[in-house]
C-alpha cells in the first residue's frame, strides 16, 4: 500500500492542473462589467471561501483514508452516501461535458478544423490519462504542468503587459453585483468538493496535501479567472482563442488549451468512476472514467454548453450544505451514521440547507449566498444535536 501512496507534489501538481483551465479563463470574462479593481477583489474573496472549504473537505477524506463520497457515510449514511454520489456522477459527467466543450470550440478559434473532431481528440486524451491512471502520472504530470506554467506565463504578458493601460484602467457599466461575482467565484472551488478527498485519501501526509492542493488551486484559478477578465475588458469580447491567435501563438496556444482540458477534465471523469464505486462495489473506477469521458465527449459534439453559471449555482446549492454538514458531524458533534441504512435527520438538514441556498440567491449579500447557507447549516446540524443529545 505504501508504494500506491501520493506525495505532496503528485497532489500540487494534480490541482495545479486542474487550476490551469479554459472554463475559469471563460467564467473570468463574466467579470469585466466589475472592472478590474473591484473584478479582483471579488474573485479574490470568492477563491478564499471556496478553498476554505475545499480544505476541511479534503481534510476529512485525508484523515478517514475514504474517498469523496465515501465519506458522507458519516453524516448521512450508507443509502444518503450512495445518492451523493449519484447526484456527483451527474455533476461530473456535465463537467466533462463542459470541459471537453470549452476546449474544443477555443481550438477550433484558432485551427479552424470543426469543433466535434477537437472534442473528439480532447475526449481521446482525456481517456488515455485515465487508462494511465492516477498512481502513474507523476512524471507524466510534471512535464505536463511545466509546459503550462510556461505557456500560461506568456498568455498572461500578452494580456497584461502588451497593453497594459488598457486593462488596469478598462471598466464597463456595471451589469453584475458584487455579492454575485464574489458566488461565482466561490462556486468554482465548490465544484470540486466533490472530488478532492478521491486524492487526498492516497496522499502520504493529509494535512499538507490538502493544504497546498487547496492553496494551490486556489492561486492558479484566481490567476485563470483574472486572465479571462483582463481578456475580455482588452478585448470587449473575451474572447480568449482570438487574442493568442492574433498574437502569434499558434502551436503554443493549441498546447495551452488541449492540455489544460484534459489535465482538469481528467479528475471528473477518474472521479466519477471512483464515486460509482460507492454506489456499487463491482464498478471498475477506471473503466467507469472512460464511459464517463465518452458521455461527456458526445454532450459536447451534440449540445450547446456556452453559459454554465446555472451549473454552477446547482452545484453549489447541492454540496454547500452537504459539505456544511458533514463538517460540523465530523469535527464539532462527532456524529457517526456510517452504520446506519440512512440518516433521516440529516437528510432534513440538507434538504433545508438546499432550500435556503435557492431562497438566497435572490439576496445580494457581498460574501455570496454559499457563506450564508453554510453557517445557517452547520449551526442548524450543531444545534439538533445539542437538543438531541
Amino acid at each position: 500500500m505504501k508504494n500506491k501512496q501520493t506525495s505532496v507534489l503528485n497532489n500540487v501538481l494534480i490541482w495545479f492542473g486542474a487550476g490551469v483551465s479554459v472554463a475559469e479563463i471563460l467564467t473570468g470574462t463574466y467579470y469585466a462589467p466589475l472592472g478590474f479593481a473591484r473584478g479582483t477583489l471579488a474573485i479574490i474573496i470568492g477563491h478564499i471561501i471556496g478553498c476554505a472549504l475545499l480544505f476541511f473537505a479534503g481534510y476529512i477524506g485525508g484523515i478517514a483514508r475514504k474517498s469523496a463520497m465515501e465519506t458522507t457515510k458519516y453524516s448521512f449514511g450508507v443509502l444518503g452516501s450512495k445518492f451523493f454520489a449519484l447526484l456527483n456522477v451527474l455533476q461530473l459527467v456535465g463537467w466533462t461535458g463542459i470541459m471537453i466543450y470549452d476546449g474544443a470550440i477555443s481550438v477550433n478559434g484558432i485551427f479552424a478544423k470543426g469543433s466535434w473532431i477537437w472534442a473528439v481528440v480532447i475526449g481521446a486524451l482525456i481517456a488515455v490519462w485515465i487508462f494511465i491512471g492516477i498512481t502513474n502520472l507523476g512524471k507524466i504530470n510534471a512535464v505536463a504542468m511545466s509546459l503550462l506554467f510556461v505557456l500560461t506565463l506568456v498568455l498572461c504578458k500578452l494580456i497584461f503587459f502588451s497593453n497594459n493601460s488598457v486593462v488596469l484602467s478598462s471598466s464597463i457599466e456595471e451589469a453584475m453585483s458584487f455579492g454575485a461575482a464574489v458566488e461565482l467565484a466561490v462556486a468554482m472551488p465548490l465544484s470540486w468538493l466533490p472530488l478532492i478527498s478521491d486524492y487526498t485519501k492516497e496522499s502520504e501526509k493529509p494535512f499538507r496535501a490538502t493544504l497546498f492542493s487547496s492553496l494551490t488551486y486556489g492561486i492558479v484559478s484566481c490567476w485563470m479567472y483574472i486572465i479571462g477578465m483582463g481578456s475580455a475588458i482588452l478585448t470587449s469580447e473575451g474572447d480568449i482563442a482570438s487574442i493568442m491567435f492574433k498574437a502569434g501563438l499558434g502551436i503554443s496556444a493549441l498546447i495551452i488549451i488541449i492540455l489544460s482540458t484534459v489535465t482538469t477534465t481528467f479528475l471528473d471523469a477518474f472521479s466519477a468512476g471512483i464515486s460509482l464505486k460507492t454506489v456499487s462495489s463491482r464498478v471498475n473506477e477506471k473503466y467507469a472514467g472512460l464511459v464517463v469521458a465518452v458521455l461527456g465527449t458526445l454532450g459536447a459534439v451534440f449540445f450547446n454548453m456556452d453559459n454554465i453559471t446555472g451549473f454552477l449555482y446547482l452545484i453549489g446549492s447541492v454540496f454547500a450544505p452537504m459539505i456544511a454538514i458533514l463538517t460540523a458531524d465530523f469535527f464539532v458533534t462527532k456524529c457517526d451514521s456510517s452504520e446506519k441504512k440512512i440518516s433521516v435527520s440529516r437528510i432534513v438538514l440538507w434538504l433545508i440547507g438546499f432550500v435556503v441556498y435557492r431562497i438566497l440567491m435572490r439576496v445580494d449579500f457581498i460574501l455570496g449566498c454559499t457563506t450564508l447557507d453554510m453557517f445557517v447549516t452547520f449551526f442548524l446540524t450543531v444545534l439538533y444535536s445539542k437538543i438531541r443529545k
